[in-house]
């Protein structure tokens, strides 16, 4: 079964991949607040010929106004957000990168990022111990963005996906996942996303 270890919390590349492919085609069809856009995948290769198992999924240009409400265009006070999931070989997990910029381009630094977060975010990356900011060189682009270090999230993800039949686990990983991360840098991750793998499939 591809050598991949679900039930220890961690996933193989081609879970990764699968789930990652479930879940672009489940946030298309699921009812998504209109100001995010739509998750996709962006295959990259090393060798410079995009693979489809080599690459990461990738939620851009999320506007957001100060005080972390999501926002339908740009303008001057507006920040904008690209959040990236890659696959972690060392840890067999998924870890987001992401990075905001001002209307005109400039990075934002941790602290305006901070203040971009409603409150319950804060108070989860303050309590968690799981989901705390680093800065690391993202590995596709070879440059520096924001990371939630990934060391915990097998502990998390093995509660997670206990109510999950095992035939699922591999496509809800991803949904379960998103339903934390997403809440500790404030993207809002629609309900349906994760709630309708805990139904049994026929």
């Amino acid at each position: 079964m591809g050598g991949s270890s679900i039930g220890e919390g961690t996933l193989s590349l081609g879970d990764f991949v699968a789930s990652a492919k479930a879940l672009i085609e489940k946030w298309k069809v699921i009812d998504v607040e209109d100001s995010l856009p739509d998750w996709q995948w962006k295959p990259c290769g090393k060798t410079g010929v995009p693979s489809e198992e080599e690459g990461y999924l990738a939620l851009e240009g999320v506007y957001r106004n100060p005080g972390g409400r999501h926002a339908q265009s740009s303008s001057e006070c507006v920040h904008i957000y690209d959040y990236h999931v890659v696959y972690s070989f060392s840890y067999k997990v998924p870890v987001l990168y992401f990075q905001g910029h001002q209307a005109g381009g400039q990075l934002l630094t941790l602290d305006e990022i901070k203040e971009d977060l409603p409150s319950h975010s804060l108070k989860l990356l303050g309590e968690s111990k799981w989901t705390f900011i680093t800065w690391e060189e993202h590995p596709h682009f070879s440059r520096p963005w924001f990371t939630l270090h990934p060391c915990g999230t097998s502990d998390c993800m093995k509660l997670l996906l206990e109510g999950v039949e095992n035939k699922d686990q591999h496509v809800q990983y991803l949904p379960a996942w998103l339903s934390v991360v997403g809440q500790a840098v404030g993207l809002k991750i629609p309900l349906e996303l994760y709630a309708s793998g805990l139904k049994t499939q026929e």
